[in-house]
Parts: structure tokens; sequence; C-alpha cells
């Protein structure tokens, strides 16, 4: 690696280590469960994660998703132990500047997330996407080319809406490859497992009306373009929620029946912290 990638490499970092900073004051919508998320899981699901990092609030922008990152569930078949979260390491996912590597549901236990479950993977597909994905454990995230990383220093970027997924891919190539829901839907596409929908305007089956939606299905076929939001609004994905896969039964809730002063205060808080955030959006 001569001067220059070095140099390259080292605004990179630089650069990556500013993106993945955490915002503060985030709470998550319901009280997390990481217990009963645990069980729920399955080798092969995909965990969707809301995420609230600086480059979080771009990718939610641009894909237009709650929605920023997605992690791979693999199971206990790793036997290792997270260093810096703890816990037995169980999903495997692509951070920036870190790359593709496998850590433990401890790190999400605070965020909102949503687990998608292909449906009816024979043991071997199973087994064939886990082994994919175990594979690429230490692949890294090239942060030389800086103009990848720099497109996320702007959360609201004044571009059409068409045009907002080509941005999530943009750049040389080699970064996109290590992205969280490239990497999976590569996974998906080495066994011939659909995400979207095909587009076809055969009677009675599945396709996009508009124009627009069958160019934008058509466009992202590629693995390399598509976003956590695709897992979530694919007909071939089960959204599965733990608190009901439990047997919720709303007769056993528990309700206050009165509002708290510090309740109606945290209400007023957030609604302020949304607004200021869409001003300087704005």
């Amino acid at each position: 690696m001569g001067i220059f990638d070095r140099g390259l490499e080292k605004i990179g970092n630089f650069l990556a280590r500013v993106l993945v900073k955490e915002s503060s004051g985030y709470q998550p919508y319901t009280p997390s469960d990481p217990a009963t998320l645990s069980r729920t899981l399955e080798p092969g699901d995909i965990l969707l994660i809301e995420g609230n990092q600086f480059i979080s609030a771009s990718i939610k922008y641009l894909t237009q998703s709650t929605w920023s990152h997605a992690a791979f569930y693999v199971g206990d078949v790793l036997g290792t132990t997270d260093p810096k979260h703890g816990g037995p390491c169980v999903l495997i996912e692509v951070n920036l500047g870190d790359g593709c590597v496998a850590t433990s549901l401890d790190r999400y236990k605070s965020y909102n997330t949503r687990i998608c479950r292909p449906v009816g993977l024979t043991k071997e597909d199973r087994q064939q996407v886990v082994d994919f994905m175990i594979s690429k454990i230490g692949l890294k995230y090239d942060t030389r080319n800086i103009f990848d990383l720099l497109r996320y220093f702007f959360p609201t970027p004044p571009v059409p809406i068409r045009w907002r997924r080509r941005m999530i891919a943009f750049g040389s190539g080699e970064p996109t490859k290590a992205i969280c829901s490239s990497l999976i839907a590569q996974a998906f596409q080495s066994i011939k497992y659909p995400i979207l929908p095909e587009v076809t305007l055969a009677p009675g089956r599945a396709h996009a009306d508009s124009r627009y939606a069958r160019g934008e299905i058509l466009h992202i076929r590629h693995h390399s373009l598509f976003t956590p939001r695709d897992f979530d609004l694919s007909p071939y994905f089960r959204v599965v929620k733990p608190t009901i896969e439990y047997g919720f039964d709303y007769k056993k809730l528990s309700w206050s029946g009165k509002v708290s002063d510090k309740d109606i205060l945290r209400a007023r808080e957030i609604v302020d912290e949304e607004k200021g955030g869409e001003k300087k959006a704005g």
C-alpha cells in the first residue's frame, strides 16, 4: 500500500468513526424484551434495527424507512462471546469501518427491532445461507474511498426520490459489497431465494402497478442495491413479532388509568426534540 493509499485510509477511518457515533436521547417506541427476542429468533432470520448513529439518519432518509441496519441470525454455532457487548455471538453483520463481524443480541437490547423470516426454506438451503454469512466474517469495509463515506454526511440530501436508492450504492463498488443488507441479499440470492416480487403483468400474479415501481424493482436486482427496508416489504419474508408469538392476551394488560405529570413532560420533550431535528434537516 502506497503513501497515498495509507493517507486515504487514515482519512476514511476518521470519517467512519464520526459516522458511527451515536446520538443522545434515543429511546425505543416500546420497552425492549431481549429474552423473548432471543428465544423467538431462528437461524436464517434477519433482524432489522432502527439505529441512532449519524449514518443511520442518512440511510433512513434515503430509503424512506424506519430501519437503517440489518443483521443475520446464525444461532449459537459460532461458539464465541462478544468481547465488547457481552453475550454469545449469534448475529453476523456489516458495520462501517469494522466490516463483517459477529456480535451478540445484547448490542441491540435497547433498540427498536423487527424480525423478518424467510418462508419455506429447506434445511439444506438454510444451512447454505448460514454458511455463506459465516464465511464472510472478516470481510473489510474499504475506507480508502472517502467518497463512499462523504455521502452519509448529508442526512437529507436534496435529490429526487428516484435517485435516493442509487446513492446507497454510489462509489467505487468495493465498499458497497460489504454493506449490511447487500451482503444478506447476496446470501439469499446464492440459493435463488426471492426478496422483492418479480415484475410481471400476468393475470393473478403480483406486479408493480406504476412505471416508477417497475423500474425501481428491476433496477435493484443486483444485491448491492438492496436496503434493510426491502426485507420488511418483501412478500417472501414473514414479519415475526416476539410478543405475539408467545400468547399475547390484551385482557391481561394493566392500565394505570391516569397519565402522570412525568409522562406528559417526557412527551413534550420528545415533540420538541423532533421539531428541533426537522429544523436542522430543513
